[in-house]
């Protein structure tokens, strides 16, 4: 059991000290911003250690680019989820301003919602959130986006599923 985990320390020690530098400044071309770079530099090695990835890499630069990718494209939908919230927020009067640490949880629960609702087609996505957030009723939402009732009360039933079932 020993040998194989020092294979592994020695695998993962290589991959490291081979590709990080190389990593890091592909992504700070990428994002222009070095520190964001580090960041996800290092979430990219977390990510690929914590997954079950065979010894030898043969590609270590496609699977690091990958990976990377992956997290640059939750960074962004984070970064508009946040923004779309922060818009609302400030169309709200300042009184009903919330807290610094409810607008942090606001923000992670509608982080939640995005990733539970992510595999739902665009048109279920649409007519859950319209009602859910909008108030709309089911047919406004119907007129809307151009369905019939019934279809828009089915969308919102697989989403609400979704939802409570992942």
């Amino acid at each position: 059991m020993a040998a194989v985990e020092l294979a592994l320390h020695q695998q993962v020690s290589i991959l490291y000290t081979d590709h990080h530098g190389w990593l890091q400044g592909w992504l700070r071309r990428k994002l222009g911003d070095s520190f964001v770079a580090a960041d996800l530099a290092h979430d990219t090695f977390m990510r690929v250690l914590t997954k079950d990835v065979p010894l030898t890499i043969e590609e270590p630069r496609a699977l690091l680019t990958t990976v990377a990718r992956g997290l640059m494209l939750n960074m962004r939908r984070h970064q508009r989820i946040e923004q779309a919230y922060l818009e609302a927020l400030a169309q709200q009067p300042e009184s009903h301003a919330p807290s610094p640490e409810a607008q942090a949880i606001m923000i992670e629960a509608l982080m939640e919602i995005d990733r539970l609702l992510d595999g739902l087609p665009l048109k279920v996505r649409q007519a859950f959130l319209l009602s859910q957030l909008d108030g709309l009723r089911q047919s406004e939402i119907a007129t809307r986006l151009g369905l019939s009732v019934p279809t828009v009360k089915r969308y919102i039933a697989k989403a609400l599923e979704q939802c409570c079932f992942a």
